[in-house]
C-alpha cells in the first residue's frame, strides 16, 4: 500500500540513516499511529542493509534466538548461537564497521521487561562502538511512557539519541491523503470518525459513503474497530471503569473539572485527577486553558482529542445493547445521524478548521503570523453571563474571531452580522473576522471580514 504523509520525520529519518557514523534514534508513539511503517518506508528508499526484529514477551533467549534467525535470513548469514541480547547487539556494531547496517528492535519496552539492565546493556554497547562503527540503531515503542522515560536524565540512554521522533496523529489534510476520491463534505465527517490515526484511514474505502464506512467499521456488531477503544484503554489502564465514566461524562460535552466529577461515578477528586492525567500522558484527553487567560485553572477544560474514542463513547458505548439487536443502517438512522451532523461533526469541523490555520501559519501564508489559537473566555458583567468562543487567534495587531459553520446552506450577511454583533457585545476587541463555511456565502468579503470555503482547506 502506498505511504503517505510524515514528510518531515521521513527526511529527518533518511538523513540519519544515510550518516557515514554510528547513529540511534528513538521512535515512540501511540499503537497504530505509524511508527512501523515510518520506519520501514524510510529503509526501503535508504537500499542499506537492514535487521528489522519486532520484540515479543517471552524470554531474552526466545527473542536472540528469534534476531539470529531474521539476521541469517536476511542478510544469508550463518545462524548464530547467541542467547544473550548483548552478544547480538555486539555483534551487530562489529558488522557495521566497515558498512552501514539498520538495527530495528520494534515493541523494545517487550524486551525491556525481560532483560534486567537492557538500557545499560545499549548504553554501554552505545558508547564503545560510537566512533568505530557505522550500525544504524533504531528503536521504537508503543508504550510513551516507557519511551519517555529512556529521554530523562537519570536514564542510561540519556544523551545517547541523535533523533527522537515523539509521533503524533495526522492532521486532516495528510489524513485526506489515504481517501482521496470522497467528496469535501464526506472528507469531513471521515476525519471526525477516524482521526489522523494511519491504520483506521488505511482501512476507509473512498468508493462509499461515510456513511457505509462509518456502519462498516464501528458501527455494527463484528465491525472492524467496534472494540478497537476499548482493547487499547484496557492494555493501558488497571482501573477501565473509572476511565469509562470519565469519558461518559466528557463526550456528553462536561469539560470542567466539577463538573466531570459531579457527571461520574469517580469516587474522589484525587482520582479524577489520576485518570485524566493518565488520559492526557496516553494523547486521548487533552486540557485546554483559553488564550487570554491562559494561567487560570478554572477557566481550563479537558477534552477527548482522539476522534475515534470520542465517537464510541458517544454512540458505540452508549447504545452498545441496542447495536447487538438492531440492524445496523438503522441504528445509524435512530442514534447516530441526526446528532452527528448537527452536533458532533459540526464541532470536529472547528477542530479541523483549527488544523488548517496552523498548517497555513507554519507555511508563511498568514500575515501577521499567528502566535496564539485556541479558546477565548468572556465574562459579561451587564448579563452576568460568561462563555468561550471556540477558534480566536492572537497576532502583532490583535486578535481574529472565527465562525465555522457545517451547515447546508449558504451563509448569509445577516447571520455574519448578527456573529460580529454578538462578539462585539462580549467585549472581545478584534480587527477581523474570519468565517468559514461548507456551502460558501452569499455576503461579500470587506478589509474587516473574510471567508473560507470548504474547497480551500483541502487544496
Amino acid at each position: 500500500m502506498k505511504f503517505y504523509g510524515r514528510e518531515k520525520e521521513l527526511t529527518k529519518l533518511k538523513e540519519l540513516i544515510a550518516s557515514d557514523e554510528m547513529q540511534m534514534s528513538l521512535i515512540y508513539g501511540r499503537r497504530r499511529i505509524g511508527k512501523s511503517e515510518l520506519v520501514k518506508q524510510s529503509i526501503k528508499e535508504s537500499g542499506i542493509k537492514n535487521i528489522y526484529y519486532e520484540c515479543k514477551q517471552v524470554t531474552e533467549e526466545s527473542n536472540v534466538q528469534s534476531m539470529c534467525e531474521v539476521l541469517s535470513d536476511t542478510l544469508g548469514l550463518p545462524k548464530l548461537g547467541y542467547t544473550k541480547i548483548e552478544d547480538f547487539v555486539d555483534y551487530m556494531f562489529n558488522l557495521s564497521k566497515d558498512e552501514s547496517v539498520i538495527l530495528v528492535l520494534d515493541e523494545y519496552p517487550y524486551l525491556r521487561e525481560n532483560v534486567k539492565g537492557l538500557d545499560s546493556i545499549i548504553q554501554a554497547l552505545v558508547d564503545k562502538y560510537r566512533d568505530d562503527s557505522k550500525l544504524k540503531l533504531i528503536i521504537l515503542g508503543s508504550y510513551v511512557e516507557i519511551m519517555k522515560s529512556l529521554l530523562e536524565k537519570n536514564s542510561p540512554l540519556y544523551g545517547r539519541s541523535d533523533l527522537v521522533i515523539d509521533l503524533k496523529q495526522m492532521d486532516y489534510y495528510e489524513s485526506a491523503l489515504f481517501y482521496p476520491n470522497m467528496t469535501n463534505e464526506d472528507k469531513v465527517r471521515i476525519y471526525s470518525v477516524f482521526g489522523g490515526v494511519p491504520y483506521y484511514n488505511r482501512l476507509v474505502d473512498d468508493k462509499k459513503s461515510a456513511k457505509e464506512n462509518i456502519i462498516d467499521l464501528i458501527a455494527s456488531p463484528g465491525a472492524r474497530l467496534e472494540n478497537e477503544v476499548s482493547m487499547y484503554l484496557n492494555t493501558e489502564i488497571s482501573k477501565i471503569v473509572n476511565a469509562n465514566e470519565v469519558f461518559e461524562a466528557l463526550a456528553r460535552g462536561f469539560s470542567r473539572f466539577s463538573d466531570i466529577l459531579s457527571q461520574s461515578h469517580v469516587s474522589s477528586s484525587p482520582t479524577l485527577a489520576d485518570v485524566l492525567d493518565k488520559l492526557m500522558r496516553m494523547e486521548i484527553v487533552e486540557k485546554k486553558a483559553p488564550i487570554n487567560d491562559e494561567n487560570n485553572k478554572k477557566k481550563s477544560g479537558y477534552y477527548i482529542c482522539d476522534n475515534l474514542s470520542l465517537f464510541y463513547y458517544r454512540y458505540i458505548f452508549k447504545y452498545s445493547s441496542q447495536l447487538k439487536i438492531m440492524d445496523p443502517e438503522m441504528f445509524y438512522d435512530k442514534y447516530v445521524e441526526k446528532d452527528f451532523e448537527e452536533s458532533y461533526v459540526p464541532h470536529r469541523f472547528e477542530e479541523i478548521c483549527t488544523q488548517y490555520l496552523i498548517r497555513q501559519n507554519r507555511l508563511g501564508a498568514i500575515e501577521p503570523v499567528i502566535e496564539k489559537i485556541g479558546k477565548y473566555y468572556y465574562d459579561d458583567p451587564k448579563t452576568r453571563t460568561n462563555g468561550e468562543f471556540d477558534v480566536v487567534t492572537l497576532d502583532d495587531k490583535g486578535y481574529v474571531f472565527y465562525e465555522v459553520k457545517f451547515r447546508k446552506k449558504k451563509t448569509s450577511k445577516e447571520v455574519i452580522e448578527n456573529e460580529i454583533n454578538q462578539v462585539k457585545a462580549t467585549g472581545l476587541n478584534c480587527y477581523k473576522y474570519v468565517f468559514f463555511a461548507r456551502a460558501g456565502f452569499t455576503a461579500k468579503e470587506t478589509e474587516e471580514i473574510k471567508f473560507i470555503e470548504l474547497k480551500e482547506i483541502f487544496c
